[in-house]
């Protein structure tokens, strides 16, 4: 039941991280605080499509 989902930084578009999640216990869209390579800083990262 676990999918791989990609997270998506809100700052600046890239996506940079994948991870799975259990989409049968977690139906909301996964939103976490991690690093962006990019922006150089941390920033909010949301699941996409």
């Amino acid at each position: 039941m676990r999918e791989i989902i990609t997270l998506e930084c809100t700052v600046c578009k890239n996506r940079n991280y994948t991870t799975t999640k259990n989409k049968k216990t977690h139906q909301e869209k996964l939103e976490i605080s991690r690093f962006c390579r990019h922006c150089h800083k941390h920033s909010l990262h949301k699941e996409i499509k």
